[in-house]
């Protein structure tokens, strides 16, 4: 079920980079990701209990995956996202040696398109030269509020095949 989950919120991290073709974001680094481990705290500032303007005024210039009373997940614009809804969002990014990827610069950079990324990003002969993770900060609210906030991440070096489409 969770790898289920984990490749959905891959692949809806891929189609944005198909649908935002000339719609530049910024990259979250990867202390963006760090909780405070007493209060679960993100390094900007937001925590549980926080509404919607507090996580607007650290996160809505980035790429934001939602999903909505347990719904798909889709990139929704900042202020189209229901945060009085039952919703979990999402800040995904891909870190290749250690630094964020902007996905369209590195399918140019290596000749590759946007739907090939993760075989890319998974190929045996390309992790055995480079690390590659991708994080993602979770948000869960209820009623306006954030009820949970949880840092993840997937290393493909560790288990490239974990990832794959069965």
């Amino acid at each position: 079920m969770k790898k289920t989950a984990l490749l959905l919120i891959l692949t809806f991290s891929l189609s944005l980079a198909l649908c935002a073709c000339g719609e530049e974001k910024p990259l979250l680094s990867a202390t963006d990701y760090d909780l405070d481990a007493e209060t679960a705290q993100t390094i900007r500032g937001v925590k549980i209990g926080d509404g919607a303007d507090t996580f607007l005024a650290a996160y809505k210039d980035y790429d934001i995956l939602s999903s909505v009373n347990g719904g798909d997940y889709q990139f929704l614009a900042a202020e189209d996202i229901p945060f009085d809804a039952s919703l979990t969002t999402i800040l995904p990014s891909f870190f290749v040696d250690g630094a964020a990827v902007e996905i369209d610069s590195f399918c140019e950079d290596n000749g590759i398109e946007k739907d090939a990324l993760l075989p890319f990003l998974t190929d045996e002969a390309y992790l055995e030269h480079h690390a590659v993770v991708y994080q993602y900060l979770v948000f869960d609210w209820e009623d306006g509020q954030i009820k949970d906030i949880r840092s993840e991440s997937m290393d493909y070096n560790k288990d490239a095949s974990y990832y794959k489409a069965n």
